[in-house]
């Protein structure tokens, strides 16, 4: 194919935005529908651990970063396809393209140290409980953390703007995904590919050995306790942490094994959607299901709101679970 400078290229064509009117009116409606239990069931999240001095700790410090950040997730993606659905567009622009993958790392980045930190602070509250209120500085982490995130997007967002782009800009997605932006490249790409790698190694997977071995830790002081009770609500404390951090690494790891091994690019399309979108839905009802405390809060919130006013059936159910 012919080479074509980067500076040229004006828009990339989505193909996971098909052209089908009836199959378009679907995904609309379900991508909507998630949209909107995304963003309603962490914004009660938030409220509700903002609104009760009792859930005013690190951990939920933790949790209301985590709500805010898969309700960034969602809006970086979600908003853009229903607005391309409606439109019957299935073209982006080129800085839409790339700020698009550029808020995705940073977001996806920072959740992964999210819930790294959110171990950690299990891990000194079950084996360090007496140092808790010393060794915990969660605003420093979330601040660090954050910053290295934007770095680590910047760095990949003008590395790829270096590249030179060939005329057949088809994207097999919904959105931009980074791996498929830089296969569109007319020159060698192997410096973007080996970064990608490197620091994905490096920032994405150094926090899994830490997650284990706090929960190694934390498994071995759960075991040493004398009382049967104590063993129980240290387990219940550390439940839905542990049920996101599954479903993060699970379906994370589905992505890369399904873009790997598969060659088919629909596959490859629903395996992320499943990253980006679905995953960030379910965090409010695990933790609603899960936490005492936190549907305590949530009841105190949802009482003063009436439930006709939830046209969603997933947030009736959010509503209706948190309210028992």
């Amino acid at each position: 194919m012919e080479p074509q400078n980067h500076t040229e290229v004006s828009e990339f064509l989505l193909l996971g935005l098909t052209e089908d009117p009836e199959v378009q009116l679907i995904r609309f409606g379900l991508f909507l529908s998630v949209y909107l239990d995304t963003v309603l069931g962490n914004l009660l999240i938030i409220l509700a651990v903002n609104s009760d001095h009792h859930l005013h700790t690190p951990m939920y410090f933790f949790l209301c970063n985590l709500s805010f950040t898969d309700i960034c997730i969602s809006t970086t993606t979600i908003p853009t396809m229903l607005v391309k659905i409606q439109a019957q567009d299935q073209h982006i622009t080129f800085t839409g393209c790339i700020t698009q993958v550029c808020f995705l790392f940073v977001f996806a980045g920072f959740e992964n140290f999210i819930l790294a930190a959110m171990a950690y602070d299990r891990y000194v509250a079950i084996c360090h409980p007496l140092g808790y209120t010393l060794i915990m500085t969660p605003q420093l982490f979330v601040l660090l953390s954050l910053l290295l995130t934007i770095m680590d997007a910047l760095l990949h967002s003008l590395m790829v703007l270096r590249l030179p782009f060939c005329r057949d800009l088809k994207i097999p997605h919904f959105f931009c995904d980074l791996a498929q932006v830089i296969k569109l490249a007319c020159s060698d790409t192997l410096i973007n590919n080996l970064l990608i790698h490197f620091v994905g190694s490096l920032l994405g997977g150094f926090p899994v050995p830490l997650i284990m071995f706090f929960y190694t830790q934390i498994l071995s002081s759960i075991l040493r306790m004398p009382s049967v009770e104590d063993k129980r609500k240290a387990f219940s404390t550390c439940g839905s942490h542990l049920s996101v951090v599954s479903l993060f690494y699970g379906t994370g790891f589905g992505v890369y094994i399904t873009s790997a091994l598969t060659d088919s690019s629909r596959k490859a399309a629903v395996a992320s959607m499943m990253y980006i979108a679905v995953l960030q839905m379910m965090n409010p009802f695990i933790y609603s299901l899960r936490n005492r405390d936190m549907k305590g809060a949530l009841r105190k919130i949802i009482s003063r709101i009436p439930l006709s006013l939830m046209v969603s059936p997933a947030l009736k159910l959010f509503f209706l679970n948190a309210s028992k």
